[in-house]
């Protein structure tokens, strides 16, 4: 994360509105919590019944997933695996289902599947994960690995990441495909430069998923891609929610808007993951963390109202 820390972020707010916000029953409602008293398994139940959910293929999965870039990367040891482990506990206590990994991500993937394994999760999640390297026979290898580090028999989304050697890679996920090894396919990138060769891909191939690069702060995917997604039925995840981090800089010194009650958001992090779930192409947005404030932070996006296109102009203006 590049400017101010989302930690130093929050805190600049923390004495504006969000405190007002906060105290607000019908906030609290938004957020899905279950009065107290109830058990967690309870309080689970009201956080999967609230959370917005959108279509993937044949599934319906939740507005907001989890992205593993840097965050999962750790070694063995408990200590550095501990916060992940509560992080990924609650991700799903709170209905959360879409994990996104790639090989590129270091131990990512086995780190995901260690712990999805320790913890009897792996029912709950949406594995998706990626290839990224070049040559049919690397990649078939490649993919076999992130199968066992994740420990699944089926991936429920492969992805060609960056594009690297993708028709040569969506030939062999075809035929994984039929025989049930995946059950979706799709592409990535996360530069606009490439949004280009991201839609002559879905125009020339049967995609089931797109993941590219989408926030208030980087909105060229509005232009083509998106509405190209929508008009042919393809999922999009949407990477770099926050702009890398940078949209955080943005607002540090912005209370939190009175409009913010309207769609249920206590903080910026919420506002802005309700710009990029709103729109009607995207089906999931996948920030990274390895802290369950921020995790819990991000979740309360997927529930209550989303914004209309004028509280969608108001969020941008703001923001700008």
């Amino acid at each position: 994360m590049t400017g101010i820390s989302r930690r130093s972020a929050l805190r600049a707010i923390g004495c504006g509105a969000v405190g007002c916000l906060a105290a607000s029953p019908a906030v609290t409602l938004a957020r899905g919590t279950a009065p107290a008293g109830t058990t967690s398994e309870e309080q689970a139940r009201v956080a999967i019944q609230s959370i917005e959910m959108r279509r993937l293929g044949t599934h319906q999965v939740p507005v907001i997933g989890l992205g593993t870039w840097q965050t999962f990367d750790v070694g063995r040891g408990a200590a550095e695996r501990a916060p992940l482990e509560e992080v990924l506990r609650e991700f799903t206590t709170l209905g959360g289902s879409v994990i996104d990994s790639s090989p590129m991500y270091g131990a990512s993937e086995s780190v995901v599947g260690d712990l999805a394994l320790k913890l009897s999760l792996h029912p709950k999640l949406f594995v998706a994960t990626k290839v990224w390297t070049a040559g049919r026979e690397a990649g078939l290898r490649q993919m076999e690995a992130s199968m066992r580090q994740l420990r699944v028999r089926q991936i429920d989304l492969m992805q060609v990441h960056n594009l690297v050697d993708v028709t040569t890679h969506l030939e062999t996920l075809a035929s994984w495909k039929r025989e049930g090894r995946v059950r979706y396919v799709g592409v990535t990138h996360y530069t606009a430069g490439y949004h280009e060769a991201v839609a002559r891909i879905v125009e020339a191939h049967p995609v089931d998923a797109i993941q590219i690069n989408y926030s208030v702060g980087e909105r060229d995917a509005e232009q083509r891609l998106l509405p190209l997604a929508r008009e042919r039925g393809i999922a999009v995840i949407a990477n770099r929610p926050f702009a890398g981090g940078d949209l955080f800089a943005r607002v540090r010194s912005l209370p939190i808007p009175a409009w913010a009650a309207e769609i249920a958001c206590t903080s910026w992090a919420q506002i802005l993951l309700k710009f990029v779930v709103s729109h009607p192409a995207v089906t999931c947005a996948i920030p990274a963390t390895s802290k369950v404030a921020h995790l819990r932070d991000n979740m309360q996006a997927g529930r209550g109202r989303m914004p209309d296109a004028a509280l969608r102009r108001r969020i941008a203006d703001a923001v700008a």
